[in-house]
């Protein structure tokens, strides 16, 4: 879908319109949203941002996904012009628009590759720098490219949502003196926790239902802010001991050079074991085994190293989880 099919669906008087969830963490799905509801949730980013009416917002991501949907609906709601660019990891090379890059682009969403890939281009580093807002989303942020980013003084903010909550409905920033590690909710969002420490939503204005999700957070003590430690979904239960996927890969991402997927699969002794999925040649195994056995306590440490030609990753370029798992299942099987 271009953008200009997107607009023409956003003015063709129906009150819903269908969006495609990533299938990060199961399958793909569809849904129909309602518009008014969309505008509620642009209207809460720009008055977070401190976006106006003649701004200049940058589209980069397809529009086929919720995020590019709501860049379009941002533009819209807030009266913001809308240059927008055909999806790449480095949108801000793009020929056709160098000019307008070198003046003020007041607002940006990209998602974490496109900002890595940009940030090793000089020219796109400088526009980078010169955007007055952005936003990254759909997926965590490498500890390496954060500390990157801290050094910038525009706006960068990290930011926490999900289809259902039409984008994000939390952001972080990662840039500058006001850096932090949690996430400061929209207006009109509540959050709470179940007894499991996984985030519970209540947005009215977003979503009917309140939304039980199955990321597991840590709540600052009398505040709306939070930490997301990892998906539920994604405990490794080894030996009686949990580990989460997530913090696994952070605690590795600054020693392992070559792309690599933490996953589990069944374990005759342990029921569940941990598992590394390793973008590359049996030649790299001993190197990341090493990196484990310095860098992590010993329940966390993979019991399997596979080597892989390529990770599995989703359309939106988030890790595919359960591909990842059954490969795993199926090579330390074979």
């Amino acid at each position: 879908m271009t953008v200009n099919e997107f607009i023409g669906q956003w003015h063709d008087g129906s009150d819903t319109v269908e969006v495609h969830t990533s299938g990060s963490t199961g399958t793909p799905k569809v849904m129909r949203v309602e518009k008014r509801r969309m505008l509620a949730s642009a209207r809460a980013t720009c008055d977070f941002l401190g976006l106006q009416p003649g701004d200049t917002a940058l589209l980069c991501m397809s529009v086929d996904y919720i995020a590019g949907k709501m860049m379009a609906v941002r533009a819209i709601e807030r009266e913001m012009r809308l240059l927008s660019v055909e999806p790449s990891s480095h949108p801000l090379s793009m020929p056709e628009i160098a000019d307008e890059m070198g003046k003020n682009v007041d607002f940006a969403a990209m998602v974490p590759m496109q900002v890595y890939s940009s940030l090793q281009v000089p020219r796109e580093r400088e526009i980078l720098g010169n955007i007055r807002h952005i936003i990254i989303g759909g997926g965590p942020l490498d500890p390496s490219l954060e500390e990157q980013l801290r050094e910038f003084g525009n706006g960068i903010w990290h930011s926490y949502g999900m289809t259902e909550t039409l984008s994000h409905i939390a952001l972080r920033r990662v840039s500058g003196k006001e850096a932090s590690s949690w996430f400061t909710p929209m207006a009109g969002v509540t959050l709470s926790t179940t007894d499991e420490g996984c985030l519970v939503i209540d947005a009215p204005h977003l979503c009917t239902d309140r939304l039980v999700t199955r990321d597991v957070v840590e709540m600052k003590p009398g505040t709306q802010l939070f930490k997301v430690l990892g998906r539920i979904d994604n405990v490794i239960n080894t030996g009686g001991v949990k580990v989460h996927i997530e913090q696994i890969e952070k605690a590795l991402a600054p020693h392992i050079n070559q792309p690599f997927l933490i996953t589990k699969c069944p374990d005759a002794k342990f029921g569940e074991v941990v598992v590394m999925l390793l973008q590359g040649s049996d030649s790299d195994i001993e190197g990341a085994r090493l990196a484990c056995e310095q860098h992590l306590h010993k329940y966390a440490r993979p019991k399997h190293i596979i080597t892989v030609p390529a990770l599995p990753m989703t359309p939106t370029g988030k890790p595919a989880r359960h591909t990842a798992a059954a490969i795993a299942e199926s090579k330390v099987n074979s």
